[in-house]
């Protein structure tokens, strides 16, 4: 038992602390507990939650993406263009998705290929997206979507649960994946050592690849999610979403210096920092500190693991 907390200190961390501030808005602000609340919590995190799956990986194999509320924006207004065309959603879901791989494959082979630091290119690409997408859209609203558009057309309530069973096959399908197959072994082992998992045959650049472009195709996913909630969608989607996807992670127990973490972790530290937001309200503190308390909690996190890794190499030495 003492060996199962140990391997999962950080998620056990986290919940605690999530733990506490639930107890507390319960016996300060038990309001917050309502079924409409809670619902749109749920909702308003589904689009971190489903990018986290792909941060997950790329920071697992020691890089980093800061483009995917950037791929999340394009796929949007794609999303609202294609509905408009008249395909059904099969077709225009599929083509939206392959869009998000496009654009993730493209950082990939930037990436891997071109040797380019994953900062470069996802910050470059970042800036490229979103000012093409001003461009094209002058800033301006997709309106006029399909009368069937919203909620799949089968209304809010079944269309909730859609989505919701969705993201969840998807999100339990990439966690056997990543414990249980081979591919999801190899891309730890690309961020542990890359120079190592290379000399034990692994394909460093092709794994390095394939993760860039399953995040791209899992940001389009999460678009496609969130844009069918609504009868609008607005042109700079995703704003700010590349921030709490890879604050959620490193949160969550992911280390920044690659070959650790789990999608365990990250649905906790989507929990933690998706909560804090409506619990300052519920609280009567101001809602701008929920920046502020969200930044002291990856300083603690990252710090966290600065200090189990400095430990780790100490024993090494002295072992």
């Amino acid at each position: 038992m003492s060996n199962l907390l140990a391997s999962h200190a950080r998620e056990t961390a986290v919940l605690l602390v999530l733990g506490v501030l639930l107890i507390t808005l319960g016996l300060a602000a038990p309001g917050f507990f309502t079924a409409g609340n809670l619902r749109d919590i749920l909702l308003i995190n589904l689009p971190v939650l489903v990018t986290s799956i792909g941060m997950t990986m790329i920071i697992i194999s020691r890089q980093i993406d800061v483009s995917i509320g950037a791929q999340f924006a394009c796929c949007t207004v794609a999303t609202g263009l294609l509905s408009k065309t008249g395909l059904p959603l099969p077709v225009f879901g599929t083509l939206v998705i392959l869009l998000g791989l496009s654009l993730g494959a493209l950082n990939g082979a930037l990436i891997a290929f071109g040797r380019i630091p994953s900062i470069v290119v996802t910050l470059a690409m970042m800036i490229i997206l979103r000012d093409t997408l001003t461009w094209l859209t002058e800033g301006a609203w997709v309106q006029g979507l399909p009368a069937d558009f919203q909620w799949f057309g089968i209304g809010q309530g079944p269309g909730q649960a859609a989505i919701l069973g969705l993201i969840t096959i998807v999100w339990l399908a990439f966690y056997w994946g990543l414990s249980n197959l081979a591919a999801g072994r190899a891309i730890y082992a690309v961020g542990a050592d890359a120079e190592a998992a290379r000399l034990a045959g692994l394909p460093p650049q092709r794994i390095t690849f394939a993760v860039f472009a399953m995040a791209g195709g899992l940001s389009a996913l999460a678009s496609l999610c969130n844009s069918l909630r609504f009868a609008e969608l607005q042109s700079n989607a995703g704003t700010g979403l590349e921030m709490k996807t890879i604050a959620a992670v490193v949160v969550g127990g992911t280390a920044v210096s690659g070959g650790r973490g789990t999608l365990v972790g990250s649905l906790c530290g989507v929990a933690l920092l998706g909560t804090i937001g409506t619990a300052l309200t519920f609280l009567g503190v101001d809602p701008s500190w929920e920046k502020a308390i969200q930044g002291v909690i990856i300083l603690a996190a990252v710090s966290a693991d600065l200090l189990i890794e400095r430990g780790s190499q100490q024993r090494s030495a002295n072992a």
